[in-house]
């Protein structure tokens, strides 16, 4: 995203027919300072930013021609572009999103995306800088909790998988518990093909959720040596595929359920 702060600024000052002199006063700055600005020679202290806007009436938004909704726009336009690929080709994936930061610096979302184009062993110490930068910058915004919770849960998969389960535990209990989902309750409380969307991919996040518990349990007791409880939950899991695999083939064949079986495979 170009910004072209300084012509905003001189747009705005020879719209209401103040001097550069007199814009410098209001500010307590040299006019040269302002005369830098306006030839794009030098940008305004960040301190600054709020009493320009201010001084002319506008929000900080307007001072730099900044459109949300346009630019939410286009950010998800980029994370839609780098999904597409991301499972095959993580490197074209993470060349879309790093194009995407070069016109939205530091844009929250383009960096929680990047973090999945990056989760391989070689590259943990990239992952847990994006990660800490993500916490340290969206905590205590709830508007960007989500972001802030996968961040802080990648980052307890990237200390566990070096070994450090401590570090990983301290993450974990950041994050908060929660008894719902918003999709379960869009299930609940929606109505029509609404709440038909939320129940379908409830219902492949839970079965999903509930095979990887399984897998845990199964394994708990094989290591401890006890096989007939390891086999035990290992049946159960077996169980829960071919009930979808035979009630629900047409939906579950070429998306979710060689997803479950490979992890039933793992148990």
């Amino acid at each position: 995203m170009e910004i072209k702060l300084g012509k905003k600024i001189r747009d705005l000052r020879k719209e209401r027919n103040i001097s550069q002199e007199v814009l410098a006063e209001a500010l307590g700055i040299s006019f040269q300072a302002v005369s830098k600005w306006e030839n794009e020679s030098a940008m305004p202290d960040v301190t600054l930013i709020p009493a320009i806007a201010s001084y002319f009436g506008v929000s900080t938004d307007e001072l730099f021609d900044y459109n949300i909704m346009e630019s939410e726009k286009k950010v998800m336009e980029i994370v839609d572009e780098a999904a597409k690929c991301r499972d095959e080709y993580h490197e074209k994936a993470e060349n879309i999103i790093r194009a995407g930061l070069k016109q939205f610096p530091g844009n929250g979302i383009l960096l929680n995306n990047l973090l999945y184009t990056m989760r391989s062993p070689e590259r943990s110490e990239e992952v847990i800088t994006v990660c800490k930068a993500l916490i340290e910058n969206y905590e205590g915004f709830a508007v960007d909790e989500e972001i802030r919770c996968d961040a802080l849960r990648i980052l307890a998969e990237t200390y566990a998988e070096m070994g450090q389960k401590k570090a990983a535990e301290e993450c974990l209990n950041k994050l908060p518990e929660i008894y719902f989902t918003k999709l379960g309750k869009a299930a609940e409380l929606l109505d029509g093909e609404k709440s038909l969307n939320a129940a379908e991919s409830q219902l492949w996040l839970s079965s999903s959720e509930t095979l990887e518990m399984l897998k845990i349990i199964s394994r708990f007791w094989r290591e401890k040596g006890d096989m007939v409880k390891a086999q035990r939950y290992k049946r159960i899991a077996e169980g829960i595929v071919e009930v979808f695999k035979k009630e629900e083939q047409d939906f579950y064949e070429n998306t979710y359920y060689e997803n479950m079986r490979k992890t039933v495979e793992n148990i």
